[in-house]
């Protein structure tokens, strides 16, 4: 039996979520789609990853009730849906649609309750007065309103969300939630009474996280970040259902360090200029090169079979805002973005393939691409290298069987010098 069945809506985002299970005492293993049967390993948590954030709603909700039934099929206690911490969603959904149908299969059509909240604090991701947060900005002022793919431009999370979904969206604020466990459940009731299916919650600090975990114990379907997870362990722990020891502990590995990066969030864009300030080997690709020849790939390839192999190398399709504009407008932003992950993809491959055995990949998109290339189907979870982002280890054919460690790292996570301090 899980204590905990998570579907999460990209592979960074998966990887978030485990790790945070890991450090709360959860053997937790990340599974890259639906599994065909049962784990290769004993766990307590399982993730399953899917790549179905930017895809078409009614995609996003078949995918994520195959995982729904393949985690009641293994007896899950508590179901999880997991978003990216800033809420990034297409008007169209897909958070609101995939939430009322597993609220719905949990439940029953129309019944149920859940929570909606994307708050992690430690990397500056709060909620207050049902606004979102990135740090002293709203989400609406915030890099994520340019980003290619989801632009944010509404830090409303009960406006956005009652634009998605059926069910009525009400709101547990913060003077509730200081008042600890008590008061938030006294809250949920009222809400269910007012027939609100769906409730944001306001959360601005790990304390107010540890208050709604106790809260969530008899909740049956979660939805939220990766923040709300800190809290969730203590409930098991009460229960004596946890007491495991070292479970960040991966195989070692020995071969090449490598990075590919695919985000052009603010925070990558900076670690970018970091790793090339540190005067290291970095190798831009451009979209329009791409386009214009079958042999862009080889001569990267080539490019990094000639770096010296005693440090990482960097391969990157980060830009700033506008020149990505102008890929999008040249090329059409379904195109760019395919042409970049697919590049990448095959790069990592032969990166893998040519020894490198620790990879760091940034970016959802660009994870699930290359996770996908690598064809892996499990991921063992590790340490944390920075809040969000832990190394995981792997099984990959493009490794003759060894072990591949990589770090799946979202785009908007990580310190400036993340690329580099990863490997120390």
């Amino acid at each position: 039996m899980l204590l905990l069945g998570a579907i999460a809506d990209d592979f960074t985002g998966a990887t978030d979520l485990a790790n945070t299970l890991v450090r709360g005492g959860l053997r937790c293993v990340q599974t890259i789609g639906v599994p065909d049967g049962q784990l290769d390993t004993e766990a307590d948590a399982v993730v399953v990853a899917l790549k179905s954030r930017t895809i078409a709603a009614a995609d996003a909700v078949a995918q994520s009730l195959a995982a729904l039934r393949w985690l009641q099929a293994q007896h899950a206690e508590q179901i999880y849906f997991k978003y990216c911490s800033t809420f990034d969603s297409t008007p169209q959904g897909n958070i609101g649609p995939v939430t009322e149908a597993l609220l719905d299969t949990l439940h029953g059509p129309g019944q149920g309750f859940t929570i909606a909240c994307p708050a992690f604090p430690t990397n500056q991701r709060t909620v207050f007065k049902g606004h979102l947060f990135v740090g002293d900005v709203l989400l609406s002022d915030s890099g994520m309103r340019n980003h290619p793919l989801t632009p944010m431009t509404d830090a409303n999370l009960v406006r956005v969300l009652q634009a998605q979904t059926q069910r009525k969206v009400g709101l547990v604020a913060h003077e509730v939630i200081a008042q600890g466990v008590a008061a938030i459940r006294k809250r949920f009731d009222g809400l269910r009474a007012d027939g609100v299916g769906i409730a944001v919650l306001d959360a601005i600090s790990d304390a107010d996280l540890m208050q709604i975990g106790l809260a969530l114990a008899d909740v049956k379907l979660v939805t939220a970040g990766s923040g709300i997870a800190m809290g969730l362990p203590q409930n098991w722990v009460a229960h004596g259902a946890l007491a495991h020891a070292n479970v960040q502990a991966l195989p070692a590995v020995s071969g090449r360090d490598a990075v590919v990066s695919g985000s052009c969030s603010v925070a990558t864009n900076a670690q970018v200029r970091h790793f090339r300030d540190q005067g290291r080997p970095a190798l831009q690709l451009d979209p329009m090169a791409l386009a214009a020849s079958d042999d862009a790939l080889a001569r990267a390839l080539a490019w990094c079979d000639a770096q010296p192999p005693d440090g990482p190398l960097l391969v990157y399709a980060t830009a700033e805002p506008a020149e990505v504009q102008r890929a999008q407008a040249e090329l059409g932003v379904a195109r760019a973005g395919e042409l970049v992950e697919h590049a990448l993809a095959r790069i990592a491959r032969g990166l893998v393939e040519r020894g490198v055995r620790r990879l760091v990949v940034a970016g959802g998109e660009t994870s699930g691409a290359v996770v996908q290339a690598l064809g892996i189907t499990q991921l063992a979870i590790g340490a944390q290298i920075d809040p969000g982002v832990p190394w995981t280890a792997a099984r990959s054919p493009a490794c003759n069987g060894d072990w591949l460690h990589l770090a799946l790292k979202s785009g908007n996570f990580g310190s400036t010098d993340f690329f580099t301090k990863a490997f120390a």
